[in-house]
């Protein structure tokens, strides 16, 4: 796992919309335009283009194309070479099309279209049971506008919708713009599965305390207005956890239903069928914070789901067999991958605490996780930093089209990164996450995969518009048309280059030539890479590029001349640049555009998009579009609250009466303000919005944002424990502080007591002066980054009241007398019911064995005083490639642990400013954490912790 961001992401909507796609396709033609970046013998293709933000595809038995936009509309394409569609259905006065709500979820009836039903899933423009719209695709405060989810089905004729929508389900109280309805799929059974998210915040730690007013969705304790705070509290992301409430009724978010498609009742085959809650008995997995997209694995009844991750990871889940119980529960948002969320665990919740004192295998964990810091596969050339999963999809175990080594293979795509992955099969047919191959690093947008009818992976791109395959063949493969025309517009006789250059072939080595048809009339008038020609009479002309490789396949572009007409030219007059907005800000906007043939165009001539990048850093951002408006000169919008660094981007688009467009962007940045985290005494963790930090500590946050800051309580700090007394603006442990207009200062204070230590008996010391033990008998076979091995031990080792003779070593600082399945290179606190712990760690951290490294180990003394050590030398820091550190744990037949530090420098990071030091027991529930995340280490203080017992 790699702590540092290896390479940044940008996802701009100015890039995807500025992919070239072929345009005007007439029969005859060769197939759409290829992408570069995927194995060799694949080609990714445009299927349909011009969409608007697409969100689901849907492939009909009897060969015609569904596809869902989030605003509402829904089209029915007649085959794959239909480019037009038609509208089957537009659902706009009910969908709440508002950043990340809208129309998700699309399915056919299993013998559509004898069955003629289409069913739908998305956020409603209102209140549970309530009228719509109400907000009209805004929201006049932010975090105030309460909505609500449907699933409705649509009887169809012919192509088109006939009769009106048929509600089958209404309910998922949400108050925040996004994690609302998920996908809907028909199951193997025949049941109709719904999934949904928590309907709560992705930038603070939502237990239901924000909005106005408060708790909007009447969440436990409190009714609709009540004040919301730990550690009673049950809204928010807690909703997700609503199933282990069994005092009040029963909500839907964050969960797997299964219903009985005609009438959205549970089926009486449910597992919980007997419960006398109508939600309950809908209920076949819970405890997810956005199952955005999944799918049946083929010859199965299990779902595998990717659930899009909050602070850390992502996570695959697999729900074996909805229909046998118990029903699972998937941690959220008590846990977050494999692991306890920080926000949620620090802000001191009773649906959380006492989920973690609960028994073993309570929380079901994911079949996979990925951290944003990780590359999922080596080399994959994907960016690290934000992430999430937005498509699953299985490939035939027999008959497809593709190389063998995807057969049975699980295709997952990240929308943030523009990646998709396919995770292969492995000797049990289950997807193997030791197994993961990248599929392709230039994914535009991609938030659905579907596995075709002609076993072709495609998946819709929410961003530029167009729904894409990826098509396989050992033989020659086609060419890629690229034409650019310089200009594409102007005044008669108006001069164009041309310009072929970018075309590409999969094949290596194939020689292209070049024919260019100016004026789309059928007859080529020209070759070259490069040409020119001098349109004299006004009017619109095609301009039509093929590119032809040796084998004789062949690729065409379409570019659009006009004549005697130019572009129109778009401006904003307000806002300007200058504006650094405020959380809340009601913010004004407006513009004008010129033609030259036309003059100044009216306002149904404009077109207006608001966008919030996302960022995880500066440059690594992915798109939020907030709202769409057409047909105004001018208007408004709320500033979002939201998570900083991220800013908004306005963007006017003008189109005159011959079609052509021009547009313009203006960027809006955020005013910001500097927090300060404090301690009495200094050093010790405090949590801001999900994330731990080690005091003093400094964050930027956006004037206005809402923000949670909490204090673990207790803490063990170096040789004492702490408790929490108070914080300086007399909060409770964990509160909300609106962000003010100047920096500030929060200080959290706490009373101490002597004695390092766990509940289980081990205490802890430090001793200047120990002699460090050098391990010169064995160099484990450790390289690299992320490896991890396995040892015998030379004696029997108490550890927990366990004894091991055996253990795994692993790069990342840490060696567990358990299997832990890889390699874990992102720390945490401790304990932490990860998979396989009873571990010790002096120093784990992202570290990386560099050619002059080593991990190595020896056996010193004699029974029964032997001591076993390991010691990681002259050992990497990922992400300098000088920084050294040396350390080494010493094991005593006894039990007692000895950590010792060598070549340290006075850098934090050298010092453990972002490692975790302690022991924990097996099951993840106790720990003696010395330090984590804090630069307490020195060159020649020992660390020892001492058993109950020496044995």
């Amino acid at each position: 796992m790699l702590r540092r961001v290896r390479r940044a992401l940008s996802l701009s909507l100015a890039f995807v919309l500025g992919v070239p796609i072929a345009a005007g396709l007439t029969p005859g033609d060769p197939e759409p335009a290829v992408a570069a970046g995927v194995p060799a013998g694949f080609t990714q293709q445009v299927v349909f283009s011009g969409l608007t933000r697409p969100t689901k595809l849907v492939f009909s038995p009897d060969g015609r194309v569904f596809v869902g936009q989030k605003n509402g509309i829904i089209k029915v394409f007649d085959g794959l070479s239909d480019t037009t569609g038609t509208v089957f259905a537009d659902l706009r006065s009910n969908v709440y099309d508002f950043e990340d709500l809208g129309l998700i979820g699309l399915a056919l009836s299993p013998s559509f279209p004898a069955d003629p039903w289409v069913y739908v899933s998305y956020t409603y423009d209102g209140l549970i049971d309530g009228g719509a719209p109400t907000y009209h695709d805004t929201c006049a405060a932010v975090g105030s506008c309460p909505a609500s989810s449907r699933v409705s089905r649509l009887r169809a004729a012919g192509n088109v919708m006939t009769g009106t929508e048929q509600v089958l389900l209404h309910d998922w109280c949400q108050q925040i713009e996004s994690h609302s309805i998920g996908d809907l799929a028909f199951g193997p059974d025949g049941a109709l599965y719904v999934s949904a998210g928590d309907g709560a915040s992705g930038t603070f730690t939502d237990y239901g305390q924000a909005g106005n007013p408060t708790n909007p969705c009447g969440d436990p304790p409190s009714p609709v207005g009540g004040a919301m705070t730990p550690p009673t509290a049950e809204g928010g992301a807690l909703r997700s956890q609503d199933l282990r409430t069994p005092a009040d009724p029963t909500g839907l978010s964050g969960t797997v239903i299964r219903v009985d498609p005609a009438t959205g009742a549970a089926l009486p085959d449910n597992p919980m069928a007997d419960s006398t809650d109508a939600n309950t008995r809908r209920i076949v997995a819970y405890g997810l914070r956005n199952p955005y997209r999944w799918t049946f694995r083929p010859g199965t009844n299990e779902i595998w789901a990717g659930d899009v991750g909050w602070r850390t990871w992502e996570e695959i889940n697999r729900i074996p067999n909805p229909v046998a119980g118990p029903v699972r529960n998937y941690g959220w948002p008590c846990y977050e991958g494999n692991i306890r969320q920080n926000g949620y665990r620090s802000a001191g919740l009773q649906l959380c605490d006492s989920l973690y004192s609960a028994p073993a295998g309570t929380v079901t964990a994911p079949h996979y996780t990925y951290a944003h810091s990780q590359v999922v596969s080596t080399g994959d050339g994907c960016p690290t930093g934000g992430s999430s999963p937005t498509g699953v999809a299985f490939y035939p175990s027999t008959g497809g089209g593709y190389p063998e080594a995807y057969a049975g293979a699980m295709f997952f795509a990240d929308y943030a990164r523009g990646c998709i992955w396919a995770m292969r099969a492995g000797a049990d047919g289950l997807p193997n996450p030791a197994d993961i191959v990248i599929f392709t690093a230039t994914a535009a947008g991609p938030v659905d995969l579907v596995i075709g009818p002609d076993n072709d992976l495609y998946y819709v791109d929410l961003t530029g518009g167009s729904v894409r395959r990826f098509h396989y063949s050992s033989g020659n493969l086609a060419p890629v048309a690229a034409a650019r025309a310089t200009p594409m517009s102007g005044n008669a006789p108006l001069v164009v280059s041309f310009d072929a250059s970018e075309s590409t072939d999969p094949d290596a080595g194939d020689i292209l030539t070049y024919q260019w048809d100016f004026t789309g009339d059928g007859t080529y008038d020209a070759t070259g890479v490069t040409t020119s020609h001098t349109y004299d009479a006004v009017g619109t002309y095609n301009a039509r590029l093929r590119v032809s490789d040796i084998g004789g396949r062949t690729d065409t572009m379409t570019v659009q001349i006009m004549v005697g007409t130019g572009a129109p030219v778009p401006v904003i007059d307000s806002p300007t640049a200058a504006l650094h907005w405020v959380v809340g800000d009601r913010v004004t906007y407006s513009g004008h555009a010129i033609d030259p043939q036309e003059g100044e165009l009216p306002p149904s001539a404009l077109s207006w998009q608001l966008i919030n990048r996302h960022c995880t850093v500066p440059d690594n951002c992915h798109t939020h579009v907030v709202q769409d408006v057409a047909g105004v000169a001018s208007g408004s919008f709320l500033a979002p609250d939201h998570e900083y660094p991220s800013h908004l981007e306005l963007t006017l688009t003008a189109t005159d009466s011959g079609g052509l467009t021009g547009s313009t962007t203006m960027r809006l940045d955020p005013r910001t303000v500097s927090l300060t985290l404090a301690s009495e005494p200094s050093g010790l963790q405090l949590n801001l919005n999900g994330i731990n930090l080690t005091t003093p500590a400094v964050r930027d946050v956006i004037v206005g944002a809402t923000t949670t800051i909490s204090a673990p309580d207790p803490q063990a700090f170096q040789t004492s424990s702490y408790s929490f007394s108070n914080w300086s603006d007399g909060g409770a442990r964990t509160h909300v502080v609106t962000a003010p207009a100047t920096p500030r200062t929060y200080t959290a204070t706490f009373a101490g007591s002597a004695g390092c230590g766990d509940s289980f008996g081990y205490t802890c010391s430090t001793l200047a002066g120990l002699p460090f033990v050098p391990a010169d008998q064995t160099v484990l076979p450790l390289a690299g980054d992320e490896a991890i091995t396995e040892i015998d031990l030379p004696f029997p080792v108490p550890f927990y009241g366990q004894h091991h003779t055996r253990a795994w070593v692993d790069v990342n600082g840490r060696m567990s007398f358990l299997d832990p399945g890889r390699s874990w290179g992102v720390n945490t606190p401790i304990p932490t019911p990860e998979p396989a712990n009873a571990a010790i760690y002096p120093f784990w951290d992202d570290l990386v064995v560099r050619a002059d490294s080593s991990i190595r180990t020896a056996v010193v003394g004699v029974a029964p005083y032997r001591q076993f050590v390991v010691e990681w030398r002259n050992i990497g820091l990922y992400g300098s490639s000088s920084a050294r550190i040396t350390f080494e744990v010493v094991i005593g037949e006894n039990g007692e642990i000895t950590y010792n530090y060598a070549d340290l420098n006075t850098k934090g990071r050298e010092r453990g400013d972002s490692a975790t030091i302690g022991i924990e027991n097996a099951a993840g529930t106790v720990a003696t954490q010395f330090s984590v995340n804090q630069a307490v280490l020195a060159n020649g203080k020992a660390i020892i912790f001492t058993p109950p017992e020496a044995e």
